[in-house]
């Protein structure tokens, strides 16, 4: 008998196909079915199949033998699709990433010592067999290597029948993780926000709980213990990390108090691992993982709790694709399946803040630093009354500043978001300035890989020894400063200080960035030149001196959010002070030190920050007190995307409580050879903001040629 089943391809394409199959299929089983000409990867999705004619139908190509994909993920899927207005097989796509997981684990071949030694030995045989005398199994590469001789000799030895294959069983995921193992010693905040939390993960319902504690005040381990607490309750565990460069020092914490570590989910781990992790979560047997923003779509049948960490970070919106918040996602899915969630964090994010004095998240407060260590004493350098020297880039009082933290064998860190030696290179003779053939940006000057650079497309070229547009020699400078001139102007003033860079464009990547992270932590450098990478969660125990080379940097510009992640990002990287208990210090150097955002950080006065801007917000209809949506298009010319965006925007219809902005060219005008415009739409609540939209695109007219459309509800980025 043949049976008819809807199948979600991932593709985008409003809903599911049909196709028959031979037996039954649950939703949510995992096939392959054939698409056009080929063959691609679906889910059997809840619904009736139908309005096809019979004949017409394709048969199911297979069906995989791996557990279906939970019902709480199937409706996470479809609810994720339409908040962002997403085709769903377009979100499925996200949660089938790893194909190659769906087939039996190939077993490991090994080989050992088993039979006589052959009639005739050589000197390669007879190394072979002393180094496979222990018994034990070796792979044949690893056994040649160990012996020093060339695979031929292992097949030979096998032929004979000295060596035997056998069957290696593969190495568990992760190991087993005790709930009991190292129970910390907390103090007495921390103890009254673990039991809270504790309390949440037994009742096993929907509850937010945000984690509101100062930097250094023991917030992972406090919500280690709801970790545990589930883990006894034998439910699975996702904790969520917005950097990869944070993930290491992490699993050695969680591996202190779960006495192994956790399964790591994230751009980096190599593809055979991520292939066994996936497969292990979807059989139950991975009990926790440790990752990146995707991991929210991993097929967990038993989740009972998610941590979201650093909730407030900008690294939680995905900007290509799917456009969706992880941490808005995450109490989506928390809430969907009935179970907790934690939203940690030192710098709040203005919404989450709201709804926890709302009372509709649980609100646990660590006030101080664990251990009794005192916060670091903030101060403004006014850059119009102590300016740097010319050239250089640190204010005289910062300088001093070193010297004494350097002196007491201290260490400092000297930050400023801007990668590379300088954000602009022009020309003196004719004022040419480099930028991006792809991009309207100026290109970076990378001294360190001796590079010009775009942060925006990745367009990279050599720096020049004369102008392209006047042919003048040496006639390019560099204009302002970046991380990489900041080390340049530390080394010249302490040239016995030991100086690292630490930014994510280097080479090497996470491993690198692991080691000098802990080179840091063991005190074998002085000064810390580093990005915004310097201020997420890390702990340096021997600094003591923090300086802010640009507060005013994210201020600059048009960012409706620019305060709060101004504030959010002093306050996390001045945090980073004095963490192991000695006295610390933090210097903001600004050329605006009354601007609202430094006069809060200095007083130490987060309320009066969160206050002001919550009435700056509910002033303008922003979020959290309103609903955005961005509408980018972009085309290969700029007149194709701008006759589009204006032809949008004629059609929009009239509606109470919405309003249209733009067409208006986008800040980044052009990116990777496209232009673009941009349109916002503001509406007082999210119900109003979708129904609009629903009826807006349904009728804007059709892109053609090179038009696209890119819808981003809740937009963090308004380049």
């Amino acid at each position: 008998m043949t049976h008819l089943v809807s199948v979600l391809v991932p593709v985008a394409v409003a809903g599911a196909y049909t196709y028959s199959s031979e037996r039954p299929l649950a939703p949510g089983t995992i096939v392959a079915v054939p698409l056009g000409p080929r063959i691609t990867l679906a889910a059997v999705w809840p619904g009736e199949p139908g309005g096809v004619d019979p004949k017409r139908v394709r048969p199911v190509a297979h069906v995989f033998d791996a557990p279906p994909l939970p019902e709480t993920l199937i409706r996470f899927v479809d609810w994720v699709a339409r908040y962002t207005l997403t085709p769903p097989g377009m979100v499925l796509r996200m949660v089938l990433r790893v194909p190659a997981a769906l087939e039996p684990e190939k077993p490991m071949t090994g080989i050992r010592l088993a039979g006589p030694p052959p009639a005739r030995m050589t000197e390669a045989r007879r190394k072979a067999i002393e180094a496979a005398a222990d018994g034990l199994a070796w792979s044949k590469s690893g056994l040649a290597a160990a012996a020093g001789v060339s695979p031929g000799v292992i097949d030979g030895l096998l032929d004979h029948g000295t060596f035997e294959r056998v069957t290696i069983p593969q190495r568990p995921i992760a190991a087993a993780l005790d709930p009991g193992f190292d129970r910390p010693d907390l103090s007495a905040p921390q103890r009254a926000a673990a039991d809270a939390l504790v309390e949440a993960a037994r009742a096993a319902t929907f509850s937010v709980s945000l984690l509101d504690g100062v930097t250094g005040s023991g917030k992972t381990e406090t919500y280690f213990e709801a970790a545990a607490e589930t883990l006894r309750r034998g439910k699975q565990v996702l904790i969520l990390l917005p950097e990869i460069a944070l993930t290491l020092a992490f699993l050695d914490r969680f591996a202190s108090r779960f006495g192994s570590r956790p399964a790591e989910w994230h751009s980096e781990v190599p593809p055979r691992l991520r292939e066994r992790i996936w497969r292990g979560v979807a059989q139950g047997e991975v009990r926790a993982v440790v990752g990146a923003r995707s991991a929210l779509f991993l097929p967990f049948p038993d989740l009972g709790l998610i941590v979201v960490d650093e909730e407030h970070e900008a690294a939680y919106k995905q900007e290509e694709g799917v456009l969706y918040n992880a941490r808005d996602m995450a109490v989506v899915r928390a809430q969907l399946s009935g179970f907790p969630i934690v939203l940690a964090s030192a710098t709040p994010s203005v919404e989450t803040w709201v709804n926890a004095r709302a009372g509709r998240y649980r609100h646990l407060r660590l006030p101080a630093r664990f251990g009794g260590a005192s916060a670091p004493e903030i101060r403004a350098i006014d850059l119009r009354a102590d300016p740097p020297e010319r050239g250089r880039w640190l204010a005289p009082p910062l300088v001093e500043a070193i010297a004494q933290t350097l002196a007491a064998g201290e260490q400092t860190l000297l930050f400023l978001n801007r990668r590379g030696y300088a954000p602009l290179t022009l020309c003196r003779t004719c004022g040419h300035r480099m930028a991006c053939p792809n991009c309207s940006a100026w290109l970076v000057d990378h001294r360190f890989r001796r590079i010009l650079a775009c942060h925006h497309c990745g367009h990279e070229e050599r720096r020049p020894e004369t102008c392209p547009h006047c042919g003048a020699a040496d006639s390019l400078v560099a204009c302002g400063p970046g991380v990489e001139r900041l080390h340049e102007e530390a080394v010249e003033r302490f040239g016995d200080a030991r100086v690292l860079v630490l930014s994510s464009d280097l080479a090497g990547g996470i491993l690198r960035m692991r080691q000098e992270f802990e080179a840091i932590e063991r005190g074998e450098i002085d000064i810390v030149i580093g990005t915004q990478l310097v201020a997420k969660g890390h702990n340096f125990p021997g600094l003591s001196l923090v300086g802010v080379v640009d507060a005013d940097l994210g201020l600059a510009n048009g960012d409706p959010r620019a305060a709060e992640r101004t504030f959010q990002l002093l306050t996390q990287v001045t945090g980073r002070a004095g963490r192991a208990g000695q006295k610390s210090r933090g210097l903001l150097q600004t050329y605006a030190p009354d601007h609202p955002v430094l006069r809060a950080i200095v007083a130490g006065d987060r309320e009066a920050f969160y206050e002001e801007e919550c009435t700056v917000r509910m002033r303008g209809g922003l979020p959290p007190f309103g609903r955005l949506a961005a509408i980018l298009v972009s085309a290969d010319d700029r007149a194709s995307a701008e006759a589009h965006a204006r032809a949008m925007a004629r059609a929009a219809p009239p509606a109470e409580g919405v309003r249209l902005l733009g067409p208006a060219e986008a800040p980044l005008a052009v990116l990777r050879g496209r232009h673009r415009f941009r349109l916002l739409v503001q509406a007082k609540n999210s119900a109003i903001l979708h129904d609009w939209l629903g009826t807006w695109l349904a009728g804007a007219p059709r892109t053609r040629g090179s038009v696209r459309i890119a819808v981003d509800v809740d937009p963090i980025s308004f380049l």
